[in-house]
Formats: C-alpha cells, structure tokens, sequence
C-alpha cells in the first residue's frame, strides 16, 4: 500500500511497503522511482524483511520544491524512517547509493547500508563531468529542453558514448528518462562536483556498510564501489557476478548477499 509522509519542509513522499519485518528503506538512482525498486522490495519482503520503496522528490506520488538541497532529500529519508519505526536499514543504487550514505554520514537512525555502485569516479578510466553540471541541466530544464538534458546526463555524466544514447532515442525507456529529466540536476547535486569521492564524509559512518558492484558492469563503477569500502570503517565489498548497473532489473542476483548482510 501506498503511505504519504510530511518532510521538515512540507513536502510529501510517498512510499510502498512489502512485507512486515524489519525496514530496509531502497533508494533508487537517476530516473528510478519507487516503482523500479519494487522487485527488489518483494525479494526482500520474502525474505522476512519490510521493504520500503520510496519516492524520491520530483518523482512518482512525491511532492516537490521550487529550490533543491540534498539537505532537503535528506530530511525525506529521515520522514520516512520515522514513520516506518524510527530506525531501519537503507539500500541505495547508484546515486541513491550516495544519497543513503550521505544521510548514514550525517546520523540519521540508519541500522546498516548496502551501496550498489555509487557513482564516484576514483581513477583515470573515464573523464570527469564539467564542475557545472548540475547549473547546464537546469538551464536545459528552465529552457524546456528534457531531450537535451537527458542526452547531457547520459553522455557528460554516466559516461555513455554518444552513439549509446542515440539508440536510445525513439524507444520507450527515452520517454520514461524525459518524464523525469527535471531531477536529474538533483543527482547531479547529490554525486557532487566532479563525481568525487568524499572521503572525509564516508569516514564519519559509524554503521555496518557493504559497498557492492556488478562484475560484468563498468569497471570505474567497481573500482568506486571499493573505494567506497576502503574510506568507511567497518564496510566491506562484494562483487555480483554477472550483473551490471542494471541490476535492479535482477533482484534475485541481490537476495542471497543482502539477506545475508542484513541478518
């Protein structure tokens, strides 16, 4: 069922639950919604646990704001932490991975994190995006240019060569990736300037965390992943094989080792 909750600034987000053990909140990346981490919330849920898919803002049944903070985003995982007991465990993809362990760095009651593939970028084995991403895909948006956005996410942000993005264009995934390009200068915000690897903020968690990557996945990914364990104390990493940054499209790829660590 579906449940809304207030965030410290008056913004709703909603969120699913499944199942009715303990709460492990997923926190989706870059044009997912609750709806994308739905399958992983049944693995979870029958796996004994209370899996709780949510909405980031700007997204799905969540409200939104006129200005942007990860502050903000920050209280919307708090609210519903709250309202679901008041302490839980927290999954987080890719960007969502950084969101969740920004708010294990700032003390929010989280029990224990898995991070798949945040993407910090930790070596030489792709570019930076430019300083300013985040400001040149919200021009994008002021101008009305979704499209536009989009294709710069993709190519500055992720990496994705210009000839990848172009197959993508007139398939359905582009429509659902334009339906939610206005908050992707949020991601922008939230992996940071640079996309760098905030390692004085990572040793500040205190929580269990398992940082984890897709062994058939990009290797700059894999190669933040384990950074991502070597700067937080008491984490560890793991590789799922077969897998890539796709990997909520494979839940069941995540059943064995989340469970496991999250026992």
């Amino acid at each position: 069922m579906t449940t809304t909750v207030t965030s410290a600034d008056g913004t709703p987000i909603a969120f699913d639950t499944y199942g009715a053990g303990s709460p492990v909140l997923l926190v989706g990346g870059a044009v997912n919604d609750r709806t994308t981490v739905a399958a992983l919330a049944v693995v979870l849920a029958e796996a004994g646990f209370q899996g709780v898919a949510i909405d980031r803002r700007g997204r799905g049944e969540s409200g939104d704001a006129p200005l942007y903070s990860v502050e903000r985003e920050l209280d919307d995982l708090a609210a519903v932490i709250d309202a679901v007991g008041g302490a839980a465990a927290v999954f987080g993809h890719s960007s969502g991975a950084i969101l969740a362990l920004e708010a294990a760095a700032r003390g929010l009651p989280i029990t224990k994190l898995a991070v798949y593939e945040p993407p910090f970028i930790v070596d030489s084995q792709r570019p930076r995006p430019g300083e300013d991403l985040a400001d040149r895909l919200s021009a994008l948006i002021a101008a009305d240019d979704r499209d536009g956005a989009v294709e710069l996410f993709l190519t500055e942000g992720v990496a994705i060569p210009p000839e990848g993005v172009a197959a993508m264009k007139g398939r359905p995934v582009w429509d659902w990736f334009a339906g939610y390009a206005h908050t992707l200068p949020y991601d922008a915000t939230v992996t940071g300037p640079g996309s760098r690897l905030p390692a004085d903020r990572l040793a500040a968690i205190t929580v269990p965390v398992l940082a984890l990557s897709g062994g058939a996945g990009e290797a700059w990914m894999g190669a933040a992943a384990r950074a991502v364990a070597e700067a937080v104390p008491h984490a560890r990493y793991e590789s799922i094989p077969g897998q890539d940054h796709g990997v909520l499209n494979a839940p069941e790829s995540l059943r064995a080792v989340l469970t496991d660590f999250l026992r």
